[in-house]
């Protein structure tokens, strides 16, 4: 079968002898002849595949042509097919940027030419592709520096917000009204620190972490948020499944595919429309699901974002899982909100399939594996606040005076032994000075003069079998850095509410009154 190729004839004398020899050469020609320079203007509109130009000088000669692509940025090779010139005139052609020179008795030269410069053009995009695409990894890497950076600060505010506001809570000191307002302001600090975890999960700098959910909550949970981000002109319907369902999935994650979605189908009703999320459940039998779906059969949970914006045609739809494809104008999309979603989506066993038409908006479908029922937990009821009680001697080391003075009302309100102390020599200071024993140390990872690891290294000698417990407002990269995972040492990730921190800490110590035993 011939394939297709666009030719611009610059000057047309030769159009005929050369797209006779085009389809001798297996090609099928398309051809547009400009004899003007302004006609010349007008078809330099990046749809052409190759130019094929009959002199080197005047209005639509090879230099004026040249010239024009040039200054346009268009990749164009252009073929000069010429009667007899000056040897001159084919090297200030050939200098200024044209592809070949070939006279009307030479064209069997032609296809074997045409075919280089397709090759060449085609290889000059792809490492253009690549580049480009190199240059947005780079981008998204120091995105994810910087959410790195400011996702410890943010944490160690954040920390300080939802302790105090637990701690007043668990008082019978403030009325209704106020007991009220420090709910909201306890629920905005939670929803600030899954902000982080979903900005950290999209940069790559959180590991998956997988839990039971239920889209129906989830989406509820979502719906102001999703409201605000669309706008007053999409109409916003949600339809939860009469039947809860629960997924096994990464929270954090999930909400970041919601989001991808929601703003897609947003850019695709720049006049408005309407926005639909549903939520439901299929049984997928073998044989049944349609294809490209790959899921093996069984219970699965849908989740489906739709809306009534300008659709897509075939070529877009098999290009839409790729890494940094994006259909929006430079600046606007990075490409990976999708390619993203799919990889979270198949990482758990599920899938995504997406409709859409032309003019008859889009509809992408999640399915996730229906969350197997487990039994009735065994646990009971959580541990009074005797149970959490110690009287332990317990060493706090965190840079933050906030956090540090925090956790240390938070211990002793609990019956322990606080020794506080700031990092580094300060700490070692401290601890040698103390006393009697320490039966925990309550250390912060990352902080300035020493790293948590290295204080304890330092002042473990000091204290047989103490006991440590690292906290931190920092990524799982930082985490690997020190080496924590690799330790074995027990961790507690900023934000912490109070009741959380001193379970913890019981539960560290009594790890190793069990261990000691």
């Amino acid at each position: 079968m011939p394939d297709p190729l666009r030719v611009l004839f610059l000057g047309g004398r030769n159009a005929e002898f050369v797209t006779a020899e085009l389809r001798r050469g297996g090609y099928e020609p398309s051809a547009r002849c400009v004899d003007t320079k302004d006609a010349l203007e007008t078809s330099l509109d990046g749809n052409s595949d190759i130019a094929i130009c009959d002199s080197v000088s005047g209005d639509c000669g090879a230099l004026e042509a040249l010239r024009a692509i040039q200054e346009r940025g268009i990749d164009l090779p252009l073929i000069v097919v010429s009667g007899k010139i000056e040897d001159c005139e084919v090297v200030a052609a050939l200098s200024a940027g044209a592809a070949d020179h070939l006279t009307r008795r030479g064209l069997m030269r032609l296809n074997a030419a045409v075919a280089r410069e397709l090759r060449a053009a085609r290889m000059r995009r792809e490492r253009l592709r690549l580049e480009e695409q190199f240059r947005q990894a780079q981008k998204m890497e120091a995105v994810g520096r910087l959410a790195a950076g400011v996702a410890h600060d943010f944490n160690n505010l954040l920390t300080i917000i939802t302790g105090y506001s637990d701690l007043l809570l668990s008082r019978n000191v403030v009325d209704q009204a106020q007991r009220s307002g420090l709910e909201e302001i306890r629920r905005a600090a939670e929803r600030g620190g899954a902000l982080t975890y979903q900005l950290l999960a999209f940069s790559r700098r959180q590991p998956l972490e997988v839990r039971t959910i239920s889209l129906n909550e989830l989406l509820l949970q979502m719906e102001r948020m999703v409201r605000r981000l669309i706008g007053e002109d999409i109409d916003l319907v949600t339809l939860p499944a009469a039947s809860p369902d629960t997924v096994m999935c990464d929270p954090g994650r999930l909400d970041q595919v919601i989001l991808n979605l929601v703003v897609n189908a947003r850019d695709a009703m720049p006049k408005g429309g309407k926005l639909t999320i549903e939520t439901g459940n299929i049984h997928v039998v073998k044989g049944q699901l349609e294809a490209p779906l790959s899921v093996p059969p069984g219970r699965y949970v849908t989740l489906c974002v739709a809306d009534n914006g300008v659709g897509m045609d075939a070529e877009t739809r098999s290009h839409l899982f790729e890494p940094f494809f994006t259909t929006k104008h430079p600046g606007r999309g990075t490409g990976l909100g999708l390619a993203t979603a799919y990889g979270m989506v198949h990482q758990i066993g599920g899938d995504i399939a997406v409709v859409s038409e032309p003019g008859r908006g889009t509809a992408v479908r999640i399915y996730l594996p229906l969350a197997k029922e487990k039994g009735k937990s065994s646990r009971g009821k959580a541990p009074s606040v005797a149970a959490l009680a110690g009287g332990e001697t317990i060493l706090v080391v965190e840079d933050d005076v906030r956090v540090r003075k925090l956790i240390a009302g938070v211990l002793r309100g609990h019956g322990y032994t606080v020794v506080e102390a700031a990092p580094g020599e300060d700490a070692i200071r401290r601890a040698k000075a103390h006393r009697g024993p320490v039966h925990l140390a309550v250390v912060d990872v990352v902080m300035p003069e020493m790293s948590g690891p290295e204080l304890v290294r330092r002042i473990a000698p000091l204290y047989p079998g103490m006991r440590v417990l690292y906290i931190s407002g920092y990524t799982d990269e930082a985490l690997a850095h020190h080496r924590i995972p690799e330790s074995g040492e027990s961790f507690l990730q900023k934000p912490f509410l109070p009741d959380a921190l001193a379970k913890k800490v019981r539960e560290v110590l009594e790890r190793k009154l069990s261990v000691d035993n």
